[in-house]
């Protein structure tokens, strides 16, 4: 019996984070062959060329498919989806993978799934069931998991929420999230190795920050979004902050345009990266006072480290929060609250023992599970023939 092989797309620095762990697992699986796909800002010099780090880990790469155009307007963005659908027509056609992995709810893997559809593909979808009400990110992901066959939500509350979208209860999974198994699989950095990583001293309160585009309000602009954090960092003099660029989503580049100015006017207490690579990022995590800004991973990865979360604005709006999240609006004096809230000793004590609800078993085997369900599924009708699951029939199934 031949191998499974299994096709598997990364387009950003943020899920080949998440996916990491499961890459290896099926790199290093005898039965199966992975087919690595990268695509999106992997690829451009501008968002750090992030394809050399994942070819330094050792993967040898499948495929590269250059869909990324050099703006990021909405135009664009519907364009960038008409050429990956383009790519993933030909590159499926010749590839004919048994499975096919995508993860979360970028704009660039709902033609994928669509091509995986049109040619007969089993998909399957990792951290759908979420909601993020403040991104277009909200339609795409309920939008594949509507396409996917297989799914592995990252809680409970997420599995029931697929459940409800009429899924067969039979092929959704709830393991975790699988990026947290950084947390028990890689070695930690060390508070030294940060600060020479950094090119900063930890001598004194540091953030870690990541701002996104709030995709689905954009009438505001995200770059006045993003001059409101900056506004209220003036204030906080004795904050050394430590920036990650945002992802190449629409006026993504007005935010990076809007950090590089301000870290240039603050030298002494400011950093700008374009891509700190998951062990940094979460040596971060794990050394740094707080993070700002609206990234999901201060919901899904700093409750581990009990770190305080200042969530700005609607980015993330109706996902699954730990104790550790303080939610502000984007008023100046909501945020400047936020950070006051954040650093205070009797915030943080209270943190000691928070429990990741992202973490479902803590051991670090989430990967595990999931390549070893990927390997033993079924790939006939069973999985592939969808219906449409009524609530009451799923509640008999389960």
């Amino acid at each position: 019996m031949s191998n499974r092989r299994i096709w598997v797309l990364s387009t950003t620095r943020a899920d080949y984070g998440l996916l990491y762990w499961l890459l290896r697992e099926i790199d290093e699986d005898p039965e199966l062959e992975l087919m690595l796909v990268v695509s999106g800002s992997h690829l451009s010099t501008e968002f750090g060329e992030t394809v050399r780090e994942i070819e330094r880990d050792g993967f040898r790469i499948h495929r590269r498919l250059e869909i990324l155009l050099s703006s990021d307007s909405r135009t664009a963005m519907v364009k960038a989806m008409g050429l990956t659908m383009l790519s993933c027509a030909e590159s499926l056609a010749e590839d004919r993978p048994d499975l096919l992995v995508l993860l979360g709810d970028r704009f660039e893997i709902v033609p994928v799934a669509l091509a995986a559809v049109a040619h007969g593909i089993p998909l399957a979808h990792l951290h759908g069931g979420e909601t993020s009400r403040g991104a277009l990110d909200e339609y795409f992901r309920h939008a594949v998991t509507k396409l996917a066959n297989i799914h592995f939500p990252a809680t409970e509350v997420y599995r029931r929420r697929i459940i409800q979208m009429g899924e067969d209860p039979a092929w959704v999974f709830n393991y975790g999230a699988p990026g947290l198994d950084h947390l028990h699989r890689s070695k930690p950095v060390s508070r030294e190795a940060l600060e020479e990583s950094l090119g900063i001293s930890l001598n004194r309160p540091t953030a870690i920050a990541t701002f996104h585009p709030a995709t689905s309000d954009m009438a505001t602009g995200s770059g006045s979004q993003v001059a409101n954090l900056l506004e209220a960092l003036e204030a906080c003099n004795d904050l050394q902050v430590v920036f990650s660029k945002a992802n190449a989503d629409t006026q993504g580049r007005d935010i990076n345009q809007a950090l590089a100015r301000w870290c240039t006017d603050h030298p002494d207490r400011s950093r700008l990266f374009d891509n700190l690579g998951p062990l940094v990022y979460q040596g971060c995590l794990r050394h740094l006072d707080l993070m700002l800004g609206n990234s999901s991973s201060g919901l899904v990865e700093a409750p581990s480290f009990g770190l305080p979360v200042v969530n700005i604005g609607s980015r993330q709006e109706g996902r699954l929060a730990a104790g550790n999240v303080i939610s502000v609006d984007n008023r100046v004096d909501e945020i400047r609250r936020g950070i006051a809230l954040a650093l205070s000793p009797e915030f943080r004590a209270q943190l000691i023992h928070l429990q990741n609800p992202y973490d479902r078993f803590g051991d670090g085997w989430t990967s595990r599970r999931i390549k070893e369900t990927l390997k033993v599924v079924p790939l006939d009708t069973g999985v592939t023939k969808k219906g449409f699951i009524d609530a009451a029939m799923a509640a008999g199934n389960e």
